[in-house]
């Protein structure tokens, strides 16, 4: 039984997997973690996790692997794995996040792909046919961009507005702004490969997203998750 763990910028989270099925999969808040393993139908047998939430979310993975006593392998960038070649500059320097999400993108689609990740940031990574991640852009996330324009200007609110082509009050400018951002810096990954090339949409955000994304699109719950599960049949 596999535990897998994504510590995110905000977040951790697990899925419980048994061969190629997932058991239970969630999302705690960080200061919630000790009681975990309460909420898993059965315990694990081992751990595999990445971390890009600093040292203290390391730690408290270390931990529960040793209050388990059963193995934990930690996914690092690296130049190749599980099919994937990194085209990073440092391949070391990408984070270990975006390389779980390129090898989860690879594992459940074999052609070229734009693999996005909407969360606390928004990543939006290209992945050739050869499997050879090409680059891609970071870019604040949906309620980052929103709550950048509350927190420092003076005249404009914390956006609860609906998404317009051409918004005719600030809440939905602000909230439509935010998107179509996100949106046409897709488009312009996209853009480098072919038109027709399939996006991989996951992250806390994706359902924002998803209504206006233009096909062909699919909506993976954790693609992190998914990676991290290749990753542990070769580690």
């Amino acid at each position: 039984m596999l535990l897998c763990l994504d510590a995110g910028n905000t977040r951790l989270k697990y899925g419980l997997r048994e061969g190629a099925e997932w058991r239970v999969q969630g999302a705690l808040d960080y200061a919630a973690c000790d009681g975990l393993v309460q909420l898993l139908p059965t315990s694990p047998t081992r751990i595999v996790a990445c971390n890009v939430a600093g040292e203290s979310a390391r730690k408290r993975i270390e931990t529960l692997a040793a209050r388990l006593r059963i193995p934990l392998d930690w996914l690092q960038s690296s130049a190749v794995a599980c099919d994937v070649s990194n085209g990073y500059d440092k391949p070391q320097q990408l984070g270990a996040d975006r390389w779980a999400a390129l090898i989860g993108a690879r594992a459940l689609h074999a052609g070229a792909c734009v693999v996005v990740v909407a969360g606390t940031a928004t990543t939006i990574d290209a992945l050739d046919a050869q499997g050879r991640f090409r680059g891609g852009l970071i870019l604040p996330g949906l309620a980052l961009m929103r709550s950048a324009l509350a927190r420092n200007t003076a005249d404009l609110p914390d956006a609860r507005g609906q998404f317009r082509q051409l918004a005719t009050n600030t809440d939905d400018a602000i909230v439509s702004g935010a998107l179509h951002a996100t949106l046409g810096a897709i488009e312009r990954v996209r853009s480098t490969q072919r038109q027709d090339v399939a996006c991989l949409l996951s992250g806390g955000a994706a359902a924002e997203l998803a209504p206006h994304m233009r096909r062909p699109f699919s909506v993976v719950d954790n693609l992190v998750l998914e990676g991290l599960a290749r990753f542990s049949q070769s580690a």
